[in-house]
């Protein structure tokens, strides 16, 4: 049996970037179920906290730790960013990418990779490549390129940010049937409406600190902070 990646621990985290400090101190454990929605005003730390959970941020102090080695743990998660980095070929061949380079063979990559174009809708872009493809259709390629090596936990940095209602849509689509067969998110947004159609837990920043961490339910009819009621009524939060 695999031994479980999770769960992510998170202790006294702090990251400063020309002695000014962008997160932390923050502590947090992420457990094996579940999908959480990160969610404060701009600047208040959601990227760089997504990108410490990924570790793709450098530590200024503090300690994020796996149930397994760092190198095992790497190769069990994804990263979806805000603004797809689309390699400037086929849809096909962006699919096939990360099964090709972790060892799998061409057949058998490009099979999955046609199995996941039908997944999200791009069946009939498989040849297409993939930079003329619209915001919508780059979103929904980053997540299949995510998702096609199964992974045990993906973060998604505002993946719907830039994106019309449709495919928005379809996009929470691809990531509620990732959560029911057992992948783990954790998403930032700044949609409170997506925030209440997806979240199982909700973390709240301020200022790259955590001021609130609760279930979802809890957290939208009764938050505990000032700044969370003025997010939830639509105020200005500073």
């Amino acid at each position: 049996m695999v031994t479980s990646i999770l769960p992510l621990r998170v202790s006294d985290a702090v990251v400063k970037r020309r002695k000014k400090r962008l997160l932390g101190p923050v502590s947090l454990d992420v457990t094996a179920e579940g999908f959480t929605i990160i969610m404060g005003p701009n600047g208040s730390g959601k990227t760089t906290l997504l990108r410490v959970l990924h570790g793709l941020e450098r530590l200024s102090s503090g300690q994020v730790s796996w149930t397994v080695p760092l190198a095992d743990a790497q190769i069990r998660q994804a990263f979806v960013f805000q603004m797809p980095i689309m390699m400037r070929r086929s849809v096909r061949d962006n699919l096939a990418y990360p099964l090709l380079v972790h060892g799998q063979g061409k057949t058998a990559a490009y099979q999955a990779a046609e199995i996941w174009a039908d997944r999200v809708g791009l069946a009939d872009a498989l040849d297409t490549p993939a930079p003329q493809l619209s915001g919508g259709e780059k979103q929904k390629l980053a997540l299949a390129r995510a998702l096609i090596r199964e992974p045990e936990i993906v973060f998604l940095d505002e993946p719907c940010a830039n994106l019309d209602g449709r495919a928005t849509r379809e996009i929470e689509a691809i990531l509620k049937d990732a959560q029911a067969a057992g992948t783990r998110i954790l998403m930032s947004t700044h949609d409170v409406g997506q925030a209440k159609r997806l979240a199982d837990d909700v973390v709240f920043l301020m200022h790259g600190s955590i001021i609130e961490h609760t279930p979802a339910k809890a957290f939208f009819t009764g938050p505990k902070t000032p700044q969370a009621t003025a997010l939830l009524q639509g105020d200005i939060v500073e």
